[in-house]
């Protein structure tokens, strides 16, 4: 497979490329290294493409893990403890976890525990491949990535998605590139307060 097009979303890209420029080449070596036709083992059931064999996001995605994790990329959590107070939430945000309760708790409220997991992860850099369905786009890039970032576990998120090309080969209801990148501009150029690496890839 091939990058088709990338964007840098606050200096996403110039981060990894001076800071850790060789995970970029792992990055892009997991990607070529790919052979998307190989993966073209889904035999639609829709109305409009039945019989069609089509790209399978399960089959892409457990070879990109498998790909990642020989190099070592592994899934991480970050833990965090929420209420139902907007104030008390936005004082607790940059605390510990543990802090995070002992917080809650002192003011009279219930804490609840919550997390957010990244499939891969090295040396400050998460990754999510993402051939989901759409919605699971938007909570990478405005929930997930930012969330590892403000608990200061990673400086740069990557989210590696199909061109549209590639995915009107997919079963309706993945997302795409182009799709997410317009959801990126219209946020404005700080939204979300994270670095990220938008990469479209196809065949």
């Amino acid at each position: 497979m091939k990058i088709g097009a990338q964007y840098s979303h606050l200096n996403g890209f110039e981060w990894i490329q001076y800071h850790q420029k060789e995970l970029w080449t792992e990055i892009l070596d997991v990607i070529d290294n790919i052979k998307a036709e190989d993966f073209r083992t889904k035999v639609s059931k829709e109305k409009t493409m039945k019989g069609k064999k089509l790209f399978s996001p399960i089959d892409l995605n457990k070879k990109f893990e498998k790909e990642l994790e020989t190099l070592g990329w592994a899934e991480s959590r970050t833990s965090y403890w929420v209420t139902d107070d907007y104030d008390l939430i936005t004082k607790t945000l940059l605390l510990p976890a543990s802090d995070q309760k002992a917080l809650i708790e002192k003011e009279g409220k219930a804490p609840i525990r919550s997390y957010n997991q990244t499939d891969f992860m090295k040396s400050r850099i998460a990754i999510e491949v993402q051939f989901g369905k759409y919605s699971f786009i938007a909570y990478d890039l405005f929930v997930k990535h930012l969330a590892f970032y403000v608990g200061n576990s990673i400086e740069v998120g990557v989210e590696i998605l199909p061109m549209k090309s590639m995915q009107s080969e997919m079963s309706s209801g993945p997302g795409y590139y182009e799709g997410a990148l317009y959801d990126l501009a219209r946020q404005g150029r700080g939204v979300p307060a994270v670095p990220l690496v938008l990469i479209g890839i196809e065949p």
